[in-house]
């Protein structure tokens, strides 16, 4: 869900209207029959004209008369009759200007449509078109690198296995080349995992920040955070390479370990609009804890993370949870992908790592192609979308046993069956 108005959860509350579509828009009793009393103040009003806007969107997108009137029907039953007149009047506008310029609805909504028209989970798909068209296409012409260069900061002793997912992750999706910045005691360990990554044993040498600022402008992107650990001298380094990589505009995804960080010195990411936050319940209770003085109580997941946004100067935030809610201070997004229910650990670095691949390719994307929308935003929905997928995709094959190797195997389908049909 995109914010602005109530938030709306699962499919839409109104759903197809039942009987003839004209005669559901105009009887007035029958229209509000359909929705709950109206609150008093302003707040039911500007939603309703969002309402009605959006639902002039769908029914425009009909690309059929018959199915405008059932778009129409459908607004009325959600909004009431007042929102459902001012749709009637937008459509009216944009059917003529259909007819004027000759062209395909559907083709007038996919250049129209932004997240900041989205209303409800019913613009999952038109927004995840966006996300497509973010994505590279596959040509002989480039070489290698252009498609993403990827880092990850982080892997010790004691955890060498989120770094590896994030980084072959970020492959996987379709980065060229992944690299790990890590300890010297992790590096043959995640060197035996696989010879595609390039692994780099500097993390917790003292000039571990120049080693790795050297590395920075053949970067996109920076994951900072998977199998970090808390040791001071690596929480130092890392202080270090977050500045060094805000020096050179370097996107940065922090996850894990990395948001302990955070949570201790906020101003190490403060309005800093190249971050993106992906604390799961517990990470985004202690970053509210610091950052707002205050744990948040539940009863408002899209509020909270908003407000977290913009006490952090608008950096993007993706909370992760049964839905994940993703916020640039500004917009709220909801991702609705099936997921599964299994929660093994290692999810949050394929998702860290496939959104450090997004981001550059959201950043690169030519503005026509996000419509106005924050890159971000589109970025990380992507990347919860597809993580969903893969644990939805891995849990079908095995069940409770499924780990975060079987849904690493699942990124090529998953990303196909999103992405590219």
């Amino acid at each position: 869900m995109i914010g602005g108005g109530p938030p709306v959860g699962g499919a839409s509350p109104g759903g197809p209207a039942s009987g003839d579509g004209a005669r559901a828009f105009g009887s007035r009793k029958s229209a509000q029959s359909r929705v709950p009393r109206r609150p008093r103040g302003g707040a039911w009003e500007s939603g309703s004209r969002r309402m009605a806007a959006g639902s002039a969107w769908e029914a425009a997108g009909a690309c059929g008369r018959g199915k405008v009137r059932a778009a129409l029907a459908r607004m009325a039953a959600r909004a009431g009759p007042r929102a459902a007149l001012a749709g009637a009047a937008a459509v009216a506008l944009l059917s003529a200007a259909l007819v004027l310029y000759e062209l395909p609805p559907g083709a007038v909504l996919q250049r129209a449509f932004s997240l900041h028209k989205a209303h409800s989970v019913e613009d999952m798909e038109n927004t995840l078109q966006l996300v497509r068209n973010i994505i590279p296409p596959l040509t002989t012409k480039k070489h290698k690198g252009q498609d993403g260069r990827i880092g990850v900061v982080g892997g010790c002793q004691e955890y060498t296995g989120a770094p590896y997912f994030a980084a072959i992750s970020a492959l996987k999706v379709g980065a060229d080349l992944s690299h790990v910045f890590c300890t010297r005691e992790a590096a043959p360990v995640i060197k035996s995992y696989s010879p595609e990554l390039i692994v780099h044993p500097v993390l917790d040498s003292p000039s571990a920040v120049h080693d790795v600022e050297e590395w920075l402008p053949r970067l996109h992107a920076l994951v900072v955070g998977p199998g970090l650990g808390r040791d001071n001298i690596l929480l130092e380094n890392v202080k270090g390479i977050l500045e060094a990589s805000k020096a050179r505009d370097i996107p940065v995804i922090i996850d894990a370990d990395g948001l302990w960080l955070i949570a201790q010195h906020p101003a190490l990411i403060q309005s800093y609009q190249k971050a993106v936050l992906t604390p799961n319940h517990v990470e985004f209770n202690r970053l509210s804890e610091a950052v707002l003085s205050h744990q948040v109580d539940g009863s408002d997941h899209h509020e909270a993370v908003r407000r977290l946004s913009q006490a952090l100067g608008n950096v993007t935030v993706v909370q992760k949870g049964e839905r994940d809610v993703i916020s640039d201070g500004k917009q709220v997004l909801e991702c609705t992908q099936e997921g599964s229910s299994r929660r093994c650990g290692g999810q949050g670095d394929l998702l860290s790592g496939t959104l450090g691949v997004l981001v550059h390719w959201a950043l690169h994307a030519a503005p026509e192609k996000t419509n106005g929308s924050s890159p971000l935003l589109l970025a990380a929905l992507g990347a919860c979308s597809l993580t969903r997928q893969c644990s939805l995709q891995a849990f079908q094959k095995h069940g409770r046993s499924t780990t975060t190797t079987d849904m690493i195997a699942e990124i090529g389908p998953a990303f196909s069956k999103l992405f590219e049909t």
